[in-house]
């Protein structure tokens, strides 16, 4: 494909989850770049100098929006709290563990739009890794020096060549 990056970004609230009945609503933004197809970005600012950012498989979010899924340090499940549709995102870091919750419509309409820019299944794609590869194992002039017999084929013998 060609070599423009295309950034799909939205910018949403989602609740810091302190306990069952106590949340925190933490500016956050969603990013997906063209140019990373199998990833989706999210930037949490927390009232710091600089946001925490989080990277995992876009395939991961489009599963988590209809079943839960992943294990590890992301999981993510639909749920519905007063008949609101929501996404769960529980992360687990050696700096600590957060479970946060957004609209799911909020993170379903972006990732539909990221689906949309590069659909699933065409990622590879958009890496260029068979162009790269192509060209990589391309012979060069070089390498026929390496592919000649280095011995002579005409039948002489190497030893009575110098007497």
């Amino acid at each position: 494909m060609g070599a423009t990056n295309t950034v799909v970004e939205h910018e949403l609230d989602v609740d810091l989850v302190l306990s069952p009945e106590h949340s925190v609503a933490v500016p956050a933004r969603l990013t997906y770049l063209t140019s990373d197809p199998y990833a989706v970005h999210i930037a949490f600012h927390i009232h710091s100098a600089n946001p925490v950012h989080w990277t995992f498989a876009r395939e991961l979010l489009v599963e988590g929006v209809f079943r839960p899924c992943g294990h590890g340090d992301v999981r993510i499940w639909p749920t519905r709290v007063d008949g609101e549709g929501l996404i769960c995102l529980a992360l687990t870091s050696p700096e600590g563990d957060a479970l946060l919750q957004a609209a799911l419509d909020d993170v379903y309409g972006w990732l539909e739009r990221t689906l949309g820019v590069v659909p699933p299944g065409t990622e590879s794609a958009r890496l260029g890794i068979d162009d790269g590869l192509a060209a990589l194992l391309a012979p060069t002039p070089a390498d026929e020096l390496w592919l000649r017999d280095p011995w002579p084929s005409d039948g002489t013998d190497c030893h009575d060549a110098g007497e």
